[in-house]
């Protein structure tokens, strides 16, 4: 007699629409957890000093390229190829890439160590760092650093969970990292309560030792048997194949990243040519760009699993559906936040500062640029749904004209002396150029017979 089959998983055949809001729900949670960090770490460093602040302003972005690198760009093509595998039934193979996502999660957080540590100060030199400002950078850089290895395995392991299709346990261990670090770095860095008070090198230890901690909690959860597959050291073999599987996705989307960062640090240049005010108002808009990305992931990031599984289970079309179910609605999220701060910019600028001309300028910015928020939420919502099918090229292209129309452009306005709105509408348009490429490579794609 044939043994019988298996149900189909319910990630497979549940109705696309509620199934990716039920999936996005834990996510928003541990998004929000990553918003309160950088708020909480903002207040407690503030205490610190105005040359603290200044040295977290130099490190900042180093820090947030290791997380998106590791949480969003590698970590989907972890979840990717996890989830590819499990939608064909093969478990052995599932299992065998999470071992070899552990392998490349310590490879890369020791890359970052060795470089940070050789390299940091001249970077951070390099960024307009000295004096009081950049000692307080690499008090906090050399630490944090030093533990990238723990922040690579808490974001990896909380991948490969995503990949089996469970946003709980992520968000749960997201969440108690979160806490953590706000209780630790704050705890030593102010010298609150037992804690000694070790300023910014206490700030980055605390960082460390949640993030240890949250490697510890996943680590027990994957051997537990309370997810799919898990880690199984017994009779591990690195393979080739395993890990071409995983770095075809993650590799290419590990220059997504790099071209924000990239983008953030071009843009910041060229506003500083058109005035003090130009500056401090892209600034503050910016810092609500920043918080619209972990809104996208809520969405992308649940739709990683469900294309993977589609794609491994040959059903195309539901991948399709899946990836514009989630693109749209991080494009209808983010755009009702795009429309309230165009209509309304003083509910998010007046937080900032009290400089009318200042809040002028961040007002303006907002009216120019919310409106295509919508846009710039449908790409990076297809961005990470797209890592799920394998093929996340386009995507990463779509970034790379958005780089080059801001660079490119930015440039030949300054040097013509234009207007600050002109620079802003450059800055909305090339959001929209980014959205628009992101949907094109989608629709041409070929993921497979659609069905």
């Amino acid at each position: 007699m044939n043994a019988p089959q298996k149900p189909p998983s319910p990630l497979l055949i549940a109705p696309v629409l509620p199934l990716v809001v039920r999936l996005a729900t834990p996510n928003v949670l541990s998004m929000t957890a990553a918003t309160a960090i950088s708020v909480a770490e903002t207040v407690y460093v503030g205490a610190l000093g105005t040359s603290a602040l200044a040295g977290l302003a130099l490190v900042f972005p180093m820090v947030m390229l290791l997380n998106t690198m590791s949480a969003g760009a590698m970590g989907g093509g972890v979840a990717s190829s996890i989830a590819r595998a499990l939608g064909a039934g093969d478990e052995a193979r599932a299992q065998s890439l999470v071992m070899h996502a552990v392998a490349i999660a310590i490879i890369a957080g020791l890359i970052f160590t060795l470089v940070f540590l050789l390299f940091g100060e001249w970077m951070y030199r390099l960024l307009g760092g000295s004096g009081a400002p950049l000692a307080e950078a690499m008090a906090y850089s050399n630490i944090v650093f030093a533990g990238a290895v723990a922040m690579w395995l808490t974001n990896t392991l909380a991948a490969t969970v995503r990949g089996m299709g469970d946003m709980k346990i992520p968000a749960f261990a997201m969440l108690g990292t979160a806490v953590l670090q706000i209780v630790f770095g704050g705890g030593l860095g102010l010298g609150i309560g037992p804690f000694p008070k070790m300023g910014m090198a206490g700030v980055a230890f605390g960082q460390v030792l949640a993030n240890i901690l949250g490697v510890v909690f996943m680590v027990w959860i994957l051997t537990s048997g309370r997810t799919r597959v898990g880690l199984v050291w017994r009779g591990f073999a690195l393979k080739r194949e395993r890990f071409a599987d995983i770095l075809k996705v993650g590799a290419v989307a590990l220059i997504s990243p790099v071209q924000t960062i990239a983008t953030v640090l071009v843009l910041t240049r060229l506003m500083a040519w058109f005035g003090e005010q130009a500056l401090a108002g892209y600034g503050i808009g910016a810092r609500l760009e920043f918080l619209l990305i972990p809104i996208t992931f809520a969405f992308g990031g649940a739709c990683v699993p469900l294309v993977g599984m589609a794609i491994g289970a040959k059903n195309v079309a539901r991948a399709y559906k899946v990836a514009w179910t989630g693109g749209l609605l991080s494009a209808a999220l983010v755009g009702v936040i795009g429309l309230t701060v165009a209509i309304a910019p003083w509910l998010w600028s007046n937080m900032f500062s009290a400089d009318a001309s200042v809040l002028a300028s961040a007002d303006l910015y907002l009216r120019i640029a919310g409106p295509a928020f919508a846009l710039f939420g449908l790409g990076h919502g297809l961005y990470f749904a797209s890592q799920g099918s394998g093929k996340i090229l386009g995507p990463v292209l779509a970034g790379t004209l958005r780089f080059a129309i801001i660079a490119v452009g930015g440039w030949l306005l300054a040097i013509n002396n234009a207007p600050a709105w002109m620079m802003f509408t450059l800055v909305a348009f090339a959001m929209v150029a980014y959205g628009l490429s992101c949907a094109l490579s989608v629709y041409v794609s070929k993921w497979g017979a659609r069905g």
